[in-house]
């Protein structure tokens, strides 16, 4: 196991499948993440004064943490939210291997 630097995975809540597939698609594509899963999910929050329970997708995107600003500005580029979910959570510990891969995968920020 090794202690990471800067390796996260960035939480995002889409409003429906195909929104979220062309999310994941171009952060990927952009080397901005590594991965991103996508998994249907039932939210209950309040917006504008109101109650809302919707069906979602929420995207787990893992990154290194350097690219949030550029993956938040592709995310708001293409999300049809007014206000997207967009929160970045550090990986305390993980495996060597993986987070290599991570790295590999993600644009550096030269």
């Amino acid at each position: 196991m090794e202690t990471p630097a800067g390796y996260g995975v960035v939480l995002v809540t889409a409003g429906n499948m195909q929104e979220a597939e062309a999310i994941a698609n171009a952060l990927v594509e952009a080397k901005l993440a590594a991965c991103v899963s996508l998994l249907p999910i039932h939210s209950i929050y309040t917006w504008q004064g109101e109650l809302h329970k919707e069906q979602e997708w929420q995207l787990l995107i893992k990154t290194d943490l350097a690219q949030f600003p550029a993956m938040e500005a592709k995310i708001k580029e293409l999300h049809s939210y007014e206000v997207p979910e967009i929160i970045a959570l550090p990986i305390v510990a993980g495996s060597q291997a993986y987070l290599q891969w991570i790295s590999q995968q993600v644009k550096s920020k030269d």
